[in-house]
């Protein structure tokens, strides 16, 4: 995986987003950036989909929800990975089904802490670099 790929978090509270953000940016090799409006994450998606490794975000959200938006991501760039994250309860069945239909990668429960979400992306990048070198 060339260096500077693109990890993003959406999450329309903003102290989270920006503590996520501060978080992901220990990580050598990305470029990390940070969304309190989904809508946004969007169009920054629309407009560098080949550079996206990792799209984490939150679930429920104003006009876009989680769900809706990673599938966005898959549609513009399928080797992306994505984490859907949410401190609300959600039926493990759901999170099957979307992990099946490969919309989302991953599935984080709030409240998160740091070392777990680093891990997390640190374990998505690998993937797309195992992808890349098959």
């Amino acid at each position: 995986m060339p260096d500077n790929k693109i990890v993003s978090i959406v999450d329309d509270e903003v102290k989270t987003a920006q503590l996520f953000h501060n978080a992901l940016c220990t990580i050598k090799g990305i470029n990390v950036f940070e969304f309190t409006d989904p809508v946004k994450a969007l169009q920054h998606l629309k407009l560098n989909k080949k550079d996206y490794a990792v799209m984490i975000s939150d679930l429920r959200m104003p006009v876009i929800n989680g769900v809706q938006l990673l599938k966005t991501v898959k549609d513009l760039n399928p080797l992306a990975r994505t984490i859907l994250m949410t401190a609300y309860d959600i039926d493990d069945n759901l999170i099957q089904e979307y992990t099946k239909k490969e919309i989302i990668n991953s599935f984080l429960k709030k409240p998160i802490e740091l070392n777990q979400l680093l891990s997390e992306v640190n374990k998505q990048i690998y993937c797309i670099k195992y992808i890349n070198n098959r």
